[in-house]
């Protein structure tokens, strides 16, 4: 019976052996593991080197260079067009006054009372001293009109209000001026209203056929 005490005993004391030396190896293999893990993350995050950081510097210095030239080039131009043209708004306000000029011409010709008199013909003279000034001074600063008479249409300069049949002249050329337009510099400030030619219809050539065959009647 002692003996198979002992047995019993000795049995369970190395299986208790195995179990702990198996232990010991998990034990081992997940530090291993551990360590080597540990190792493979140090060398993803690895520092860059000296000359690594000196480039990555040079790069940020070249970005920050590069924005601020753009930046003072951006300011440049912003200054360059408020010299240029800060009056542009003003200028186009007081182009009003010639078109005031003008109204008020067409009226005063074409009011009976004041037809063939000495008196109109004063006025007159002295709304057109008032516009040649007025015009004077607007070209000292730039601001020119527009030549738009027996010029093809520009839709750059020009905008058509009209098409008037017109066999003497080429179709799109302008024999109208309803408006003055302005440049400003190289800026339309704002575009002339104009009139422009076009061929006559077949209908109004056969009623011209038809008067000329009266006529020689």
């Amino acid at each position: 019976m002692k003996k198979e005490e002992n047995q019993n005993n000795t049995s369970k004391d190395q299986n208790q052996d195995s179990s702990k030396e198996n232990m010991k190896t998990d034990e081992n293999l997940d530090v291993e593991n551990k360590q080597d893990s540990d190792k493979n993350l140090k060398e993803e995050i690895k520092e860059p080197t000296p000359e690594e950081r000196i480039n990555e510097l040079e790069d940020k210095i070249a970005r920050t260079f590069a924005e601020m030239e753009n930046q003072r080039r951006r300011f440049e131009k912003e200054k360059e067009d408020a010299f240029e043209y800060g009056g542009y708004n003003f200028a186009k306000e007081a182009l009003s006054l010639i078109d005031n000029l003008d109204r008020s011409k067409n009226v005063l010709e074409n009011d009976n009372k004041l037809k063939e008199t000495d008196s109109l013909k004063k006025i007159l003279e002295h709304l057109d001293i008032i516009k040649k000034d007025l015009i004077s001074i607007f070209e000292k600063n730039n601001i020119k009109p527009i030549d738009s008479l027996n010029k093809k249409l520009d839709p750059n300069f020009h905008q058509a209000m009209i098409e008037i049949e017109d066999d003497t002249k080429e179709p799109g050329t302008i024999i109208q001026e309803i408006q003055k337009g302005f440049t400003i510099k190289d800026r339309l400030l704002r575009p002339s209203l104009v009139g422009v030619s076009k061929k006559v219809t077949k209908k109004d050539e056969k009623t011209d056929e038809n008067e000329k065959i009266k006529e020689n009647k």
